[in-house]
């Protein structure tokens, strides 16, 4: 019964974690550089530790109720990823962004950071998949087993994260070529500004 339990939450969770996403999309040019890849596997995977726990005991309730954080994640997190789209079109077009392992200033470990929190905690979509929609599924378990369910879910986010961030480095014989970084930023900076404009225009359930 645990064991089941605990399946059913990593398979959730990693349905939902694995879902191509901007912190993805993050995770993995940082592992393509192998720049601070155990602070970003680190933070990304602690964050949503913290959401999914919170969510089973409760607190995802009052998120869902309070729709005026939700709002301001909302626009804080849309004009994050403007700017973050913009730096990548400009790393595009430049062709700057193929920065390799040993290459990247120790300066750069607090942009980093931020950036990291910010992809992690700015996104409303972050608190509806982790906080209320995993929290609400782990209700139909009585006791310790939401807690079972929880732990599965953490266990997904961990081991995705950590083959994400880690993994990441077998791709490196193709990004070698400077028109590969090209396309991946390019890629990238599509991707953040048309999430960027979805959070903008289409409302938070």
């Amino acid at each position: 019964m645990l064991f089941s339990v605990a399946a059913t939450g990593f398979l959730t969770g990693a349905g939902l974690i694995m879902a191509i996403g901007t912190q993805n999309a993050f995770v993995l040019r940082q592992g393509l550089q192998r720049s601070h890849v155990g602070l970003v596997v680190g933070i990304c995977a602690l964050g949503d530790i913290v959401l999914i726990l919170s969510g089973v005991a409760g607190i995802g309730t009052l998120v869902h109720e309070w729709p005026d954080l939700l709002q301001v994640l909302r626009f804080g997190g849309a004009a994050f990823l403007a700017w973050y789209g913009l730096q990548a079109a400009q790393r595009a077009w430049k062709g700057t962004g193929g920065v390799m392992a040993g290459q990247g200033s120790e300066g750069s470990r607090r942009r980093i950071l931020l950036a990291c929190l910010a992809f992690t905690f700015l996104n409303p979509h972050v608190y509806l998949d982790t906080m209320v929609l995993l929290g609400s599924l782990s209700t139909p378990y009585p006791g310790r087993l939401q807690w079972v369910f929880a732990f599965g879910a953490c266990a997904a986010s961990v081991c995705w994260f950590l083959a994400l961030g880690f993994g990441a480095r077998l791709l490196q014989p193709v990004f070698r070529q400077p028109l590969a970084w090209r396309v991946l930023d390019g890629c990238i900076a599509v991707f953040m500004l048309a999430l960027c404009a979805l959070l903008l225009l289409r409302p938070l359930n």
